[in-house]
């Protein structure tokens, strides 16, 4: 008996042995899950800000060679007689301007280039990027004082005319369309979308009768019609005839009046109105810079900006930011502007 009791009293302490064997292996598995929970973690964050950092330095970099341009030739020729082709495509903004810009910086920087070829595709578009290109060809011709053709194709019309007359001469394909001398402004009124449908009383405080001047919550009055008429399309207008008295010097002020009613013109009414001064191709343009910089032969070459992911990154960004206030100032805001309006 006292056998069996010492073999019942021995059990009990074998099991709870075993028992805690096994808790200390759970304890020990436990402790290995949360080991490479933490350490999973980690690397997920480390991976996550090397990206950001990685996205940081490409920016870095592309803010650094936003500048550069690379050179693709289009017509080959010798090295040191260059002709070099500025492109102006597609709606004339701020950002335009500043490609303009860095375009021309290449052709200066670049001591074998012997004129521009201004290559316009534009129906125009804000007033300060077509004046910013303008005065860009303007002080390229008097400091560098190298010749400027501009050729246009498609349309050039409006800005897109505008940045093409400071040019020495301008040759447009036989299709291109141009003119549009004239200034255009005009916004959204969302006093009935906002009061009548949707019920929205708009709410302002202002220091002087005509600090809302037009209002989007409102239709134009005559006076305020006037107004924005005087202050803005008009100091528009008399500068855009002025650009193209100074450089058209076959036409006097009257002349451009007569024909700044903002209509267009195909290539050849423009050429019997003196708007242009020749019909052709590319191939022409190339001619009329080689016979004004009084060289034989030419390279012709053009100038683009190398791919970046900061592009894709950039613009994205853009996007995002520009959907809130600068999309609801564009909508509800007078944008005057130098574009053909069938655009």
């Amino acid at each position: 008996m006292d056998f069996e009791q010492d073999n019942n009293r021995t059990q009990p302490v074998c099991g709870s042995s075993e028992s805690l064997s096994m808790a200390a292996k759970s304890r020990k598995g436990i402790g290995w899950k949360i080991f490479w929970g933490i350490v999973l973690a980690l690397s997920v964050l480390a991976n996550i800000v090397l990206f950001i950092m990685l996205i940081g330095v490409i920016a870095a970099f592309a803010a650094g060679q936003q500048e550069t341009f690379s050179e693709e030739i289009i017509r080959d020729g010798p090295r040191t007689a260059k002709i070099a082709v500025i492109n102006v495509q597609g709606i004339i903004d701020g950002e335009q301007a500043e490609d303009v810009y860095g375009q021309i910086k290449s052709a200066k920087e670049d001591k074998h280039v012997k004129g521009l070829i201004l290559r316009v595709n534009s129906p125009g578009g804000m007033i300060s990027g077509s004046d910013q290109i303008c005065h860009e060809i303007i002080r390229y011709r008097e400091k560098e004082e190298k010749p400027v053709v501009a050729f246009m194709q498609s349309v050039a019309a409006s800005g897109g005319y505008y940045v093409s007359v400071p040019c020495d001469k301008i040759v447009a394909e036989p299709t291109a369309i141009t003119g549009s001398v004239g200034v255009i402004a005009g916004h959204f009124v969302l006093q009935e979308l906002l009061e009548e449908k949707l019920g929205v009383q708009p709410a302002i405080v202002k220091s002087g009768e005509k600090k809302d001047w037009p209002s989007p919550f409102k239709p134009f009055t005559d006076e305020q019609r006037q107004y924005i008429q005087d202050k803005l399309i008009t100091p528009a207008y008399e500068r855009f005839v002025q650009v193209v008295v100074d450089g058209r010097e076959e036409l006097a002020i009257a002349d451009v009046k007569r024909l700044a009613d903002g209509s267009i013109y195909g290539a050849q009414e423009a050429l019997d109105e003196k708007l242009i001064d020749k019909i052709g191709y590319l191939d022409e343009a190339i001619e009329e810079v080689k016979s004004l910089a009084e060289i034989a032969k030419a390279r012709v070459v053009e100038y683009r900006r190398p791919f970046s992911f900061v592009d894709v990154f950039g613009s994205y960004s853009r996007n995002l930011l520009k959907i809130d206030k600068t999309t609801l100032y564009e909508f509800t805001t007078p944008q005057v502007m130098y574009l053909w309006s069938l655009y």
